[in-house]
């Protein structure tokens, strides 16, 4: 593990045990245990964008909520900042694929929940959350409800709301999933340039290959459960990125299509030369 590390997972499993055919009625029944995860680790540095891929059902953002404090290892740990995880912290953001904004709040109060839940003074929090709908060019919007706003615009005041309260580690669960490829890919290179300079610690689990090589440092591919860490690949491609321009790069191509090939067959489909999938098609 690095001695710079914001997130730290060392040799973490998890097993579960699903007794849902243990009814009392029948006393022969035997409760079923389920390896979710085996062995994993990895780390995630201060100001590096880590990708995380991997087929569906093999514990991506199990290991997110392990990172966020609310699951916790069968057995080895997870540790942010060289402290062992407990439980939730304010220092770690967390952002899903959906925006979950509060429909009768606007924009600017949507924002703002966080750093109420904080008790910032309301002054300097109404700051703060205009500050970031300024960068995201929604401060015209300010005052609209969720309804008033397209899914991008939304999504955005999400993103907002989570860089308000000022993590030093981001958790990202398929942030932009749901979005039109247009929107998926301006929000995209919007985030980039958002996180250049903020020094976060960012994992971003993805089913795009394409988009964890765009967007990311380093891509951990994980195999079907029970989840493992495949492999680990360093993207090579300096910042700052234009993603447009980078997409139609063979090496990026290229890339993405050996990190396909780590995913089984039965997920890349029949044809063993099918190279990764499109942007916007996803794995599922």
């Amino acid at each position: 593990m690095s001695d710079r590390a914001a997130v730290e997972v060392d040799s973490v499993s998890l097993v579960v045990t699903d007794r849902s055919g243990d009814s009392g009625r029948n006393r022969n029944s035997v409760p079923v245990r389920f390896t979710i995860l085996r062995d994993v680790s990895f780390d995630v540095n201060a100001g590096e964008i880590v990708g995380l891929v991997g087929p569906s059902g093999c514990g991506k953002t199990t290991l997110l909520n392990m990172i966020a404090g609310l699951v916790s290892p069968t057995s080895g740990a997870v540790r942010r900042l060289g402290d062992t995880v407990e439980g939730p912290h304010e220092r770690v953001g967390y952002m899903f694929a959906r925006d979950g904004l509060m429909p009768w709040r606007t924009a600017l109060r949507n924002v703002v929940i966080g750093l109420e839940v904080r008790r910032v003074p309301r002054r300097e929090a109404r700051e703060r959350a205009m500050h970031w709908l300024e960068v995201v060019r929604l401060q015209d919007f300010a005052h609209w409800h969720p309804y008033r706003l397209s899914q991008g615009m939304r999504q955005r005041v999400a993103l907002c709301r989570t860089l308000a309260t000022e993590p030093d580690i981001l958790l990202m669960d398929e942030p932009f999933a749901a979005l039109d490829v247009q929107t998926k890919q301006r929000l995209q290179s919007e985030f980039l340039d958002i996180c250049a300079g903020l020094g976060k610690a960012v994992l971003w689990v993805t089913h795009d290959v394409s988009e964890a090589v765009a967007l990311g440092d380093r891509v951990i591919v994980m195999n079907t459960r029970p989840g493992t860490v495949d492999e680990e690949v360093d993207v090579p491609f300096p910042h700052p990125r234009e993603l447009d321009a980078l997409r139609f790069n063979s090496d990026f191509v290229g890339l993405c299509h050996s990190i396909w090939q780590r995913f089984p067959e039965e997920v890349r489909g029949s044809s063993p030369h099918e190279g990764p999938p499109n942007e916007g098609r996803g794995t599922r």
